[in-house]
């Protein structure tokens, strides 16, 4: 255990790095969504959404990618073996997530009692991701960021594992999968269908549910490529 705490404690010796940029990106975004929504009549007919905090998952998933490229390495270089490497950032990317989680939600609680920050802007919870229980809140917000930072970790692997061939395969058969999967659907008429089912779904399950599974899915078929990375 001893071993995994300091494996986890190395995507913390730049915490300015690893923590402060994910946080200076969505705060930017934030900045420029509460200037427009304070110029422009932007967001009503909307009801205030902005998918700005996106930025802030996109970020995570950016920084894990390179702290698996950068870290590992190094890692391996201290004796710190590739299955603890790998528990101790997915110790960090639950940890994370939760705490994010739970700035997301209190940030979201100031938002609601600001009146979108005097805007109407709906930014840190929008649409589906806002939900009444500040506890869930915290879940709703986290565990699809834990999908991001683990689908993050993969690629990381995909990347130190095959190189950048490595990285333009992935890239290529996930374009191939999801649009192969949009002609199907196409082809089958189910469009309608699908937008049915998913405004079926409780907002629980669109924000806790299905990005835990995303989420234990990445994590399980990183794990097998981490084992034969190189330095």
């Amino acid at each position: 255990m001893d071993r995994v705490l300091q494996a986890a404690r190395l995507h913390l010796v730049h915490p300015l790095m690893t923590l402060g940029i994910p946080w200076l990106v969505v705060g930017i975004s934030f900045a420029i969504n509460v200037a427009v929504w304070h110029l422009t009549p932007a967001g009503e007919d909307d009801g205030g959404f902005t998918g700005g905090v996106l930025a802030l998952y996109i970020t995570v998933l950016i920084m894990f990618v390179q702290s698996v490229t950068q870290l590992l390495p190094f890692a391996m270089g201290i004796s710190i073996s590739r299955r603890t490497f790998y528990l101790g950032t997915a110790l960090v990317v639950v940890v994370q997530s939760l705490l994010y989680g739970l700035a997301l939600a209190t940030l979201s609680v100031i938002e609601n009692a600001t009146d979108g920050w005097g805007a109407g802007m709906n930014f840190w919870a929008p649409g589906p991701f806002g939900v009444d229980n500040f506890f869930l809140q915290i879940l709703a917000s986290g565990v699809p960021l834990m999908a991001f930072a683990f689908v993050g970790v993969g690629t990381g692997i995909v990347q130190k594992r095959w190189g950048q061939a490595g990285t333009w395969g992935l890239i290529i058969v996930s374009m191939a999968f999801f649009g192969g999967l949009a002609i199907l659907i196409s082809w089958l008429g189910a469009w309608g269908d699908l937008a049915s089912w998913f405004s079926d779904q409780s907002v629980l399950t669109l924000t806790v549910g299905l990005p835990a599974v995303v989420a234990l899915f990445a994590a399980l078929v990183s794990y097998p490529g981490i084992r034969r990375v190189v330095p």
